[in-house]
């Protein structure tokens, strides 16, 4: 018998495909050619057109965000190379690239390049996730190659002064752009690696892709990856992922976020410490109340204990003093009976020796005092 199968509705089928693609790495920020075909542009400035090859066509879609950062028209028949991603739109239960970078073909070539390269490194192990080391966010020292006089080393210093500022900073000048901009980085890198640093951050502000190229130098990318310290790469923005970005220990979209990534902030280690010292000084207040709750506990205690103890020693003691009052001799001679004691007051012995012996006898009505005549045993 055929067991029960689940009925899925069109949307969870599309929305299940669109997680697949959406989780798939592979698929994110991809270089992609082709040849433009229906090129149109959209409401808000969205550009909307399909790519193709001699086979196949694949819708996409370039937002406004990204089409307003085009340096060319592109239109019907031109040959690119783009940036993109998969992504499902669900409604329909269609794919598409969203686009966020198009060139053409020649300045595309580079890209494609790039992409040789970055496969052969990848292949070396040098972006190996198992190479990649912990941030120190506590350091002594940390340095900072970029340009001496652009925002991006202004924001890094401030950023680092503010969230740690014992921490010292060494700067390594370098341009980062230009055709000289690869060797001195270079540069820059060897002569950091003579200081005693426990972070090296390497960055500059946003650019286009070509403003980007000297962080995609494969001298400089090697000599990263030997880093004596941790390196966090702080190129460009979320899109513009370089070279140097997969070899590092960390990456940062800003330079700001490298500063926040290469340090604590000073000011949450106080909050902690006062909130460490709050919840000691009440903790100590409640075990200081607990100790004077046991302590008057065990007063009342130790005041029963003492009082039943008295109360027991004064049933003792009337006790005693009962049994004591039963031993006096005249508790005796109450009671009819004498005592006999000769003249040295001792208690008389029944003898010979006592004729003509002074005794007396005492009772509890008085005492007679006479001699002895004779003594019968």
């Amino acid at each position: 018998m055929i067991g029960e199968r689940n009925i899925f509705s069109v949307s969870d089928v599309n929305r299940y495909i669109k997680a697949i693609i959406s989780n798939d790495q592979n698929l994110k920020f991809i270089l992609i050619k082709g040849e433009i075909s229906n090129f149109k542009n959209g409401a808000n400035g969205h550009c909307y057109f399909s790519l193709k090859d001699k086979e196949c066509t694949i819708s996409c879609a370039m937002f406004s965000t990204y089409s307003s950062k085009l340096t060319f028209n592109p239109e019907d028949g031109d040959e690119v190379v783009v940036t993109a991603s998969i992504d499902v739109y669900p409604v329909r239960g269609t794919y598409q690239l969203v686009v966020y970078e198009m060139n053409p073909l020649g300045l595309g070539a580079m890209l494609i390049e790039l992409e040789k390269l970055k496969k052969k490194l990848l292949a070396e192990g040098l972006f190996d996730v198992s190479r990649k080391r912990d941030i120190n966010i506590y350091p002594n020292n940390i340095g900072v190659i970029t340009a001496p006089n652009g925002a991006a080393v202004k924001d890094i210093i401030t950023t680092i002064k503010r969230r740690f500022p014992v921490c010292n900073i060494y700067l390594f000048p370098s341009q980062v752009q230009g055709e000289a901009a690869p060797k001195e980085l270079l540069a820059a890198f060897n002569k950091s690696q003579e200081y005693e640093l426990e972070t090296l951050i390497i960055g500059r502000g946003g650019g286009a892709s070509e403003d980007l190229s000297a962080f995609n130098d494969e001298k400089l990318v090697r000599a990263v990856a030997t880093s004596k310290f941790p390196v966090i790469a702080a190129v460009g923005h979320e899109i513009d992922v370089t070279l140097l970005d997969y070899v590092a220990d960390k990456r940062a979209s800003t330079p700001t976020a490298a500063a926040e990534l290469a340090t604590v902030d000073m000011r949450e280690i106080q909050q902690k410490c006062q909130d460490s010292l709050e919840g000691m000084k009440d903790a100590i207040t409640d075990k200081m109340q607990s100790m004077k709750d046991d302590v008057l506990s065990l007063k009342e205690d130790l005041k029963d204990v003492m009082e039943s103890k008295v109360e027991y020693l004064r049933l003792m003691v009337g006790t005693k003093k009962k049994e004591l009052s039963a031993l006096n001799p005249k508790q005796i001679l109450n009671r009819g009976y004498t005592i006999t004691l000769d003249e040295e007051g001792k208690v008389v012995e029944i003898n010979e020796n006592l004729k003509g012996k002074k005794i007396k006898t005492i009772s509890n009505k008085g005492t007679i005092y006479s001699t002895v005549d004779n003594v019968e045993e």
